[in-house]
């Protein structure tokens, strides 16, 4: 069934003895008398391939003068009904079929035009536009253009045309002149020319494509989804980001369209349906290893708990089995959950914070409005707030001087008897140098009842040598402790030395070493070591916890090819805890620093109530080394802006001073 040369990855194979006549007349049984063996229709129907389920159709109206698809329209309901009847179709008529539902009526619903439209092969779009002509005696691209407009009607146009390049051999030359165009088409224009987007991702091959992407993000500095997303709107700029999304993996694509069809209140039932039809013979194993890759949970189960009755069973039939269940993994979609985050590594993109130096600075002159915002009845914590949060952290600290001099007071014991709650700490938080808060912050971990592991987790899992060092001087100076003893009696086990490992701030700065990283992946992945000396904890941490960020990269993606599982996988299954959770941290850090801050802030966020701790300590210690990174994966993790997320969580000044820290909305 897989075309030739290509390994099959859908989870519906054809029935072996298979039997037309056979699956006919057991079908007709299901459905004859009283009710209906809904059970027996769902175990054929989702046993059968798309070309078998045809054959039947054809038998069953030669055997019983009847339609099999109108019997089980009559015969089930609901959303089973939709799913059984949408298997029965060709694809291409299924599609058509999506489609025009999708135009019917009033209103349309674009996010369907765009799933199909921005997904499809050429052929596979060739044979949507002539089964619609079948199905409906209309066109299809005239009916598109019927209903839809502007630049989002023109690029669905180029779509239906199905004459995207297929060529593999990529010219150099042209892959760096469509980087420059795109990138001279938005970010260094007045304005936005539509035209060059839609011809260049509407007509390379997605080899090229891949390629221009790359070259893109070198250039630019930042990948082309943000420049899509700021420089296009609309459904125009949805469309365009699925094409994106589509070139890089589609089955990456198709993982985040399912997540989002079942995640949160509610079901969306028909975008579930329409994807586990059409991708069950084409790349379902794909999508189940990134779904379990993205998502740490499979398929499978989300597809368990959020659905119910013969829709469920048909559904997990579709999916076609557990990915937490033992032993399961694919090894092509390995590698796909490696490209995942292997762009991070392409180019140097350059880490940007969101407060700068402020021009033409006067400490004197800020002194004396902090000074003036608190005297007498009352506090003004707007003036407070935006001198705070204009200024880097090395300007106020020469405010703190200039306070003192000037009025002979301490400036932070004035801040902490005029202002109160989380506005109090965030202003504090700003006042200290980096390395004095996250002294503190360690401080607070590890004293009184009960140790905070996350916090201890987040800071030495994240910090540059220079950073720990720095953090132990400030430490010992504030609490007349070494943080490696405090570190040590707070807690136990691998964890405590994980901790101290990362405590000495010792780990290797050097480029990768090939050889090496070969040597280092081979440690990691083996299991069979019975040495109590040399234990699974013992490897990983020599080398987690020592060597250097582009090494570790190249010995995660050595991992990959060893094991067909990313390495986080391995750690999520082998280990538990705070250790795990220690791993996994350093491990994302390496792969992708601002997204680990980016996804510690939304789940901060997220749900009922907030984690207000977590907000304030990544917001201060981030806004001068890559919050304006961390804002950018934000929005690409989640679909909304990090401003958005703080305006809509959190309120009164304590909002007002984030949304200055946070300083831009995306």
């Amino acid at each position: 069934m897989a075309p030739k040369g290509k390994v099959y990855r859908g989870s519906v194979k054809d029935f072996p003895d298979f039997d037309a006549s056979q699956d006919a007349e057991a079908l007709y049984n299901a459905m004859k008398g009283f009710g209906s063996d809904k059970e027996a229709i769902l175990d054929l129907i989702t046993s059968r391939s798309n070309k078998q389920r045809v054959e039947i159709c054809q038998a069953y109206k030669s055997q019983y003068g009847k339609d099999l698809i109108a019997d089980l329209k009559y015969e089930l309901t609901g959303k089973f009904e939709r799913l059984i009847v949408s298997l029965m179709r060709p694809p291409a008529y299924s599609d058509a079929k999506e489609i025009k539902d999708a135009i019917a009526g009033i209103g349309t619903d674009e996010k369907c035009l765009i799933e199909i439209l921005a997904s499809r092969t050429n052929q596979e779009i060739h044979d949507l536009v002539a089964a619609y002509k079948d199905a409906y005696e209309r066109d299809l691209e005239a009916d598109i253009v019927g209903d839809t407009s502007g630049h989002f009607k023109k690029m669905l146009v180029v779509l239906l045309q199905g004459s995207r390049e297929e060529d593999d051999v990529v010219s150099e030359d042209l892959v760096e002149q469509d980087a420059k165009d795109l990138l001279e088409a938005g970010e260094l224009k007045w304005g936005t020319d539509e035209a060059q987007f839609i011809f260049i991702l509407g007509r390379r091959s997605k080899q090229h494509l891949r390629l221009v992407f790359d070259e893109y993000l070198k250039i630019s500095g930042k990948p082309i989804e943000r420049s899509i997303r700021g420089e296009l709107s609309g459904d125009f700029e949805k469309l365009m980001l699925a094409v994106v999304k589509c070139v890089r993996s589609t089955a990456e694509y198709f993982a985040e369209r399912l997540y989002k069809a079942m995640k949160g209140l509610g079901t969306r039932d028909n975008t579930l349906i329409r994807i586990m039809v059409s991708r069950s013979e084409i790349d379902m194993l794909d999508i189940r290893e990134v779904f379990r890759t993205k998502y740490e949970k499979s398929l499978y189960n989300m597809i368990k708990e959020d659905t119910s009755g013969e829709y469920k069973k048909a559904l997990l039939k579709l999916c076609g089995g557990d990915d937490d269940a033992a032993g399961e993994f694919f090894p092509e979609a390995a590698q796909v959950a490696y490209r995942m985050w292997e762009l991070s590594a392409v180019a140097k993109v350059e880490l940007r914070g969101t407060v700068q130096p402020a021009g033409s600075f006067n400490d004197d002159g800020d002194a004396q409005v902090l000074r003036k915002a608190m005297k007498g009845l009352g506090t003004d914590e707007g003036a407070i707030i935006e001198v705070v949060t204009q200024r880097s952290n090395a300007q106020r600290q020469q405010i703190l001087k200039a306070y003192k001099a000037h009025y002979g007071r301490d400036l932070m014991a004035d801040l902490k008897s005029e202002l109160s709650g989380s506005l109090a700490k965030l202003i504090l938080g700003l006042m200290l140098t980096p390395a004095q808060y996250d002294a503190k912050q360690l401080r607070k971990a590890v004293e009184g009842a009960g140790t905070d592991e996350k916090v201890l987790i987040e800071i030495m899992a994240t910090r540059n040598n220079q950073e720990i060092q720095a953090i132990n001087e400030a430490y010992q100076e504030a609490y007349h402790k070494r943080l490696e003893d405090d570190l040590s009696s707070d807690t136990s086990g691998h964890f405590k030395r994980i901790l101290v490992s990362l405590a000495l701030g010792n780990r290797d700065e050097g480029p990768e070493n090939l050889t090496q990283a070969h040597e280092d992946a081979k440690k990691l992945a083996d299991v069979s070591s019975n040495d109590s000396s040399d234990s699974l904890e013992t490897r990983f941490l020599s080398i987690l916890c020592t060597r250097s960020y582009p090494h570790l990269r190249r010995v995660f993606q050595e991992f990959i090819k060893m094991t067909n599982h990313d390495v986080e996988h391995a750690i999520r299954k082998r280990m538990s805890g705070d250790v795990k959770d220690a791993f996994l941290a350093i491990v994302r850090s390496v792969k992708n620093k601002p997204a680990f801050f980016a996804d510690k802030l939304y789940k901060s966020m997220k749900g009922a109530g907030t984690d207000e701790r977590t907000l304030t300590r990544i917001m201060i210690s981030r806004s001068e080394i890559d919050l304006f990174n961390i804002r950018g994966e934000f929005v690409d993790l989640f679909d909304k802006s990090l401003h958005h997320m703080i305006e809509k969580d959190t309120s009164g000044d304590y909002r007002k001073a984030l949304l200055a820290l946070c300083g831009g909305e995306d």
